[in-house]
């Protein structure tokens, strides 16, 4: 039986990733034309083939793919002028950004009356893990459509978690960004008292690595902190605070008292409005430091007593 023809739309970051393993693993893959030409390229190299329009993208296509910035491009992906739903084409949509759960509930309901199918697929980990196919993907919506997608999630997911009708992944993922955030905003302020203190991360981090309280967000964040590479965890604090910003919005629908989440959010607003918003994630530790008139980077104080002298 010959594989679905996916279409991919949002080759960044982590699509580049997810793309690579879809074509590599043998669907007949349709790419649109976008601004990263060097991922655009490389998957043409591998099989993919671009075309120019949505329309086009549709005609090509039995699933399409999204992995884009958020609700707004993704509405205007879907409903805007030239959108998959002006292609008069029945499909299979998987979005798999981090979406707003009430858009992508609004979304299924009116991409019904075209024919289109929609499935809430986003993402956990790190595009190295979209480039190893090992993603986490919290995947809602009907039960037989999401039968016919799973074949093309297992392509570049390790672990697809079934959450429930349309909208709960969204949901799901906003509620697992919350939990690695407010690690990031926790871990930023321990440092910065730890600087205070003259505790080095390095201090931080032998009592804190493999103890009870690591993990693997922990460990990528740290690699940041200690090593100073960039690529530890490539998500940006703009990103982050989009994504504060959605779980904002379902607490205050949803009318459930959410004080962390306004206070993880502030941190990383506060980083954006310092014009870190291009910066990733564990860089949050440096803005949170450069507050409190400490620096993270390169730090040599010896911790003895646990107060400055």
């Amino acid at each position: 039986m010959a594989l679905d023809r996916i279409g991919f739309v949002g080759v960044g970051l982590m699509g580049h990733g997810m793309a690579k393993n879809i074509v590599e693993k043998g669907h007949p893959l349709t790419i649109v034309a976008h601004h990263r030409r060097e991922s655009i390229e490389d998957l043409k190299s591998r099989g993919a083939k671009e075309v120019q329009t949505l329309h086009e993208l549709a005609a090509a296509s039995d699933i399409v793919v999204l992995c884009v910035t958020g609700s707004p491009q993704v509405e205007a992906i879907l409903t805007g002028p030239g959108g998959l739903a002006s292609a008069g084409k029945e499909l299979i949509v998987v979005d798999c950004s981090t979406s707003d759960p009430s858009s992508t509930v609004k979304l299924a309901v009116a991409l019904a009356s075209h024919g289109i199918a929609l499935v809430d697929a986003p993402l956990s980990r790190t595009p190295k893990d979209a480039e190893a196919g090992t993603l986490d993907v919290m995947a809602g919506g009907d039960d037989a459509v999401f039968e016919r997608v799973r074949p093309v999630l297992e392509k570049f997911a390790g672990r697809i978690l079934r959450t429930g009708p349309v909208g709960s992944g969204h949901t799901m993922k906003l509620l697992n960004n919350f939990v690695s955030l407010g690690y990031a905003a926790l871990y930023s302020e321990a440092l910065a008292l730890g600087a205070k203190a003259g505790l080095t991360p390095q201090v931080f981090d032998s009592v804190i690595r493999n103890g009870r309280m690591d993990c693997g967000f922990y460990q990528t964040f740290f690699t940041w902190v200690l090593e100073r590479d960039p690529n530890a965890h490539r998500f940006t604090i703009a990103n982050a605070l989009k994504d504060l910003t959605y779980l904002s919005g379902y607490a205050n629908a949803s009318g459930t008292a959410n004080p962390l989440g306004a206070a993880v959010r502030n941190s990383f607003a506060f980083a954006a409005g310092a014009g870190k918003a291009g910066d990733f994630v564990p860089m949050l530790s440096d803005a949170v430091a450069a507050m409190n008139g400490v620096s993270l980077a390169g730090t040599t104080a010896q911790a003895t007593t646990g107060v400055k002298k």
